[in-house]
């Protein structure tokens, strides 16, 4: 896991000006190994989803890049750009982002649909990425149907619409209770075992316990571990 699959390099990011400023990450360097499951943690308001949106190219930083499998991601232009996201980076959140009055798998072709698979392609794909995520028997459920562990795999199984080598995922299990964080983590150690690249923002002691390569943020930096030992 040596390869690097995503660099970060000095990443600024500043919100307003004068009495107003705030620095939110001050010059970040990281290295997202590939194949990894990797933790960012640390407390709220220290950057933890600054960092995150700014590795999925969903914001610009001040100063500083990222780059993903060799590419620049803040040299290209917008069109570039969101070609990159969608064939590099699969976004999961907190909150599903499901569309209520679709099905899963509609759910699902919607994304697909949107990446410019063809109609025939769209059901086929939808129903294996549903039987990845070990949801293939609710490919027909809407998500008021599914409890908050099965939205959370359906949105995972959106997001795997452009087969992607990276999953970003911010607190995906944060509204969840033990059981269902429990169904999303089995899918997340079965996608990693697949060559998934998985970052994952959490508050989790027991899910950080299971990264093997961990972030810590603080004060909108990268605390390296002779830091956290003083802290302590």
């Amino acid at each position: 896991m040596s390869d690097p699959v995503m660099t970060a390099k000095g990443l600024v990011k500043e919100y307003g000006k004068g009495a107003t400023l705030v620095k939110a990450l001050r010059g970040v360097d990281l290295d997202i190994p590939r194949g990894s499951f990797t933790c960012i943690v640390g407390p709220s308001g220290h950057g933890k989803s600054t960092l995150m949106h700014l590795l999925g190219g969903l914001d610009h930083p001040t100063s500083g890049t990222v780059i993903i499998d060799g590419q620049e991601m803040f040299r290209l232009g917008n069109k570039e750009l969101a070609a990159l996201r969608a064939n590099k980076i699969g976004f999961v959140f907190q909150f599903f982002n499901l569309l209520q009055s679709l099905t899963a798998r509609e759910n699902i072709e919607t994304a697909l649909m949107l990446a410019g698979v063809s109609e025939k392609e769209q059901k086929t794909r939808a129903k294996d990425l549903l039987d990845i995520v070990g949801l293939g028997e609710k490919a027909d459920a809407k998500p008021g149907q599914l409890s908050g562990g099965q939205q959370q795999r359906v949105a995972i199984a959106r997001a795997l619409a452009n087969d992607p080598p990276v999953l970003l995922m911010d607190e995906p299990t944060g509204n969840l209770d033990s059981e269902a964080e429990a169904e999303v983590m089995k899918v997340l150690e079965n996608l990693k075992q697949q060559g998934k690249t998985v970052v994952f923002v959490t508050h989790s002691h027991e899910i950080a316990a299971r990264a093997d390569n961990l972030v810590h943020v603080r004060d909108g930096q990268i605390q390296l571990p002779h830091d956290l030992k003083i802290a302590s």
